[in-house]
């Protein structure tokens, strides 16, 4: 789960290495437990790009649209299994939904298939 103010790595081949969650869109409150929305595996978020490879289109401080790939927060399915990441991901996304990078390093979550983000699992090396 990735709330506002939260650090994560970008998963793709747009230039932007790490980026900082401004807001998070949809996503929920857990119902007597946080006030803020948190953002799971296929969740929208707005982003900060933090660090970013010098030469590249985007440029530290720019704002970028992005959706929860891997969360450090287990996942559970619905036979009852648990999947878990070690670091949390997002990959760039531009206003229709599509990838803005033409490549995504490291494995996505199978939830992705089920939220509409079918351009991104196909361009995933793996998909658990």
């Amino acid at each position: 789960m990735l709330q506002a103010e939260s650090r994560v790595d970008v998963a793709d081949n747009t230039g932007a290495k790490i980026a900082y969650v401004i807001r998070v869109l949809g996503g929920s409150t857990g119902r007597g437990k946080y006030t803020r929305k948190t953002a799971g595996v296929g969740d929208k978020v707005v982003c900060s790009v933090k660090k970013s490879l010098p030469g590249s289109d985007l440029k530290t401080g720019t704002i970028v649209k992005a959706v929860v790939v891997r969360t450090r927060n287990p996942i559970r399915r619905k036979d009852g299994s648990y999947v878990r990441f070690d670091r949390s991901a997002v990959v760039l996304i531009d206003d229709d939904g599509n990838p803005r990078g033409t490549r995504i390093f490291g494995a996505v979550a199978r939830e992705l298939r089920e939220k509409n983000f079918m351009k991104i699992v196909s361009l995933a090396s793996e998909v658990v």
